[in-house]
């Protein structure tokens, strides 16, 4: 297993937190011009504007499979490169897909690229970290990913609003190239050469028996896709809700901005305080308290029209604010038994996740016409299975150790 003595200084955190947000970026500097865009290709259902979000979710799944083991033979750096050439194509494909079914492949093709760069960013964190160091460096790399969909939105309208939504994607393309130049520069090779691990099928399926041996890994990979099919709702349906069912196209990127400010506290919050408490404690009353808050809107609004804007905003304010505690948290205990598979561990773990969260977003987020209720009922579900399969782990850990 590798190990660093070193403590993450603010480019490293920096320059990982951008890799990450590159995925935000490509999905949330788009929401506001998502009625746009179904003009140009002709497409006016909300369900259908609903797939440029969860398809990007799929590519992330897929494409995982392959950088991530891909990595442990080549590097950490090569398969970086890779993504943002996949990444380049595909905004290409976007930019003149004529209608749904090319926009939909060039955003999946979006998510194969995109990635490598959030699999390949945690295995880096992981060659270097481990424990509840992982967890504080996790935290504090998300809560500066976090500032990305905090001013995405507003700044996807602000181009929308001088010019057109396809400049929406030569930004991408122009800070991309910016971020690769970065990378190059000032990133080094992270997976020393005694650590490589050549890519078959056999690597791939002992990697996968590998993982199964760890309890917890299995159960948090599972708790993540839950958890981020539950948020996917939210993602893919926010324009939707704020647009269509409160009218509030204008306010927006705003209230998409504080909710975003709520996750982000938390996050920084939880890194200061994961190594005093423990990534385990918090992650678990964090769910806890992250399903509560669910179901109490849904037993108050149940067969009701929505709340008013505020009612709304402080609910999904107080859920987010959960999150903080558990994304970072559950990525860091399902990868610490397996460092020494880390890309391998990284993709599975990651595509798992996704295929999990992206039927969950798209069954439930086909309900959400009317009002926001289906959102908060999804989430509610979602939370308590996973606080059962946590409670499950935990007892199970402890009978092995016994």
């Amino acid at each position: 297993m590798q190990k660093s003595a070193d403590k993450p200084n603010f480019e490293f955190i920096a320059l990982m937190a951008s890799l990450m947000s590159i995925v935000a970026l490509a999905i949330d500097t788009l929401l506001p011009a998502i009625p746009n865009i179904g003009e140009t290709i002709n497409s006016y259902d909300s369900a259908e504007h609903q797939l440029f979000v969860t398809m990007i979710f799929l590519g992330l799944g897929f494409g995982q499979l392959f950088f991530g083991p891909l990595s442990d033979q080549y590097g950490r750096k090569p398969m970086v490169y890779a993504g943002f050439v996949v990444f380049g194509v595909a905004s290409v494909i976007c930019l003149s897909a004529p209608n749904l079914e090319m926009m939909v492949i060039g955003r999946i093709l979006q998510g194969i690229g995109l990635s490598a760069h959030r699999t390949i960013a945690i295995s880096i964190i992981r060659d270097l970290y481990k424990g509840d160091y992982m967890a504080r460096v996790m935290s504090f790399v998300t809560a500066f990913f976090i500032l990305v969909p905090v001013v995405a939105p507003a700044i996807g309208k602000l181009i929308l609003d001088l010019f057109n939504w396809q400049t929406i994607f030569y930004v991408h393309l122009f800070l991309a190239l910016m971020l690769w130049i970065w990378f190059w520069k000032r990133q080094p090779e992270t997976l020393h050469p005694e650590y490589k691990i050549k890519f078959s099928l056999k690597s791939f399926v002992a990697g996968t028996k590998e993982m199964l041996r760890f309890p917890e890994t299995v159960a948090f990979t599972f708790i993540s896709g839950l958890v981020t099919g539950a948020f996917l709702v939210y993602l893919s349906s926010a324009q939707h809700i704020f647009e269509d069912q409160y009218g509030m196209r204008e306010a927006f990127p705003y209230l998409f901005a504080a909710l975003a400010i709520s996750i982000g506290t938390s996050t920084f919050t939880n890194g200061t305080m994961v190594l005093r408490f423990g990534m385990r404690k918090l992650s678990l009353a964090a769910t806890i308290a992250f399903s509560c808050i669910a179901l109490v809107y849904v037993l108050l609004f149940w067969n009701s029209p929505n709340p008013s804007v505020v009612v709304l905003v402080s609910f999904l304010f107080f859920q987010f604010f959960c999150l903080g505690f558990m994304w970072g948290n559950f990525r860091s205990i399902a990868m610490e038994p397996i460092g020494h598979i880390a890309g391998i561990g990284a993709a599975i773990n990651g595509f798992v996740s996704t295929m999990i969260s992206v039927p969950i977003a798209s069954w439930i987020g086909s309900y959400l016409d009317k009002t926001a209720l289906p959102l908060f009922l999804g989430l509610s579900i979602c939370g308590f299975l996973s606080v059962a399969i946590i409670l499950v782990a935990r007892r199970r850990k402890r009978l092995v150790a016994v």
